[in-house]
């Protein structure tokens, strides 16, 4: 059995994460670690988060607040969930999941004014979003009109 773990980034992933692979059809709807962890429009209070497997990242979001989350939510104490993914090398193991299931505990922990996670994720992404509403988030028939088409707003309360 796999230990998973989320943990907050440090640049002592930076040389796993360059090996970090996705496929061309999955960068449509994510990105890869370091250019999101190095991005600058991301906010510099955002959390980046990596799933890891035995002690090896083998997925990645963030939880962005600012300017971002507003075009999803008007709560203040939420935090947007962006550019989830799995190395492509792991997918199917049930990784994705796992990672998901503990996310609340690792945001009551790490976020403790946090009280919602919010994500949009793309209608062309079913196998996503099949992926969340099984882990716990709840769709309220939003729908976001983002620069890769329309997608799902998704809610987690904490």
């Amino acid at each position: 059995m796999r230990s998973v773990a989320l943990v907050e980034y440090t640049e002592e992933f930076d040389e796993q994460l360059s090996n970090y692979h996705l496929l061309e059809e999955q960068l449509q709807f994510t990105s890869m670690p370091l250019d999101k962890i190095n991005d600058p429009t991301v906010s510099n209070s955002a959390k980046h988060v990596l799933i890891l497997a035995n002690d090896v990242p083998v997925g990645y979001f963030a939880l962005e607040d600012g300017e971002k989350l507003l075009k999803y939510s008007n709560n203040s104490n939420a935090r947007l969930l962006t550019a989830f993914s799995i190395d492509s090398r792991n997918q199917g193991k049930g990784l994705a999941k796992t990672g998901l299931q503990l996310l609340p505990e690792f945001v009551r922990s790490n976020l403790p004014r946090t009280n919602e996670i919010v994500l949009g994720v793309n209608k062309r992404n079913a196998p996503a979003c099949h992926l969340y509403l099984k882990t716990g988030f709840i769709d309220e028939n939003e729908i976001y009109e983002g620069p890769k088409g329309p997608q799902h707003i998704l809610h987690l309360r904490i």
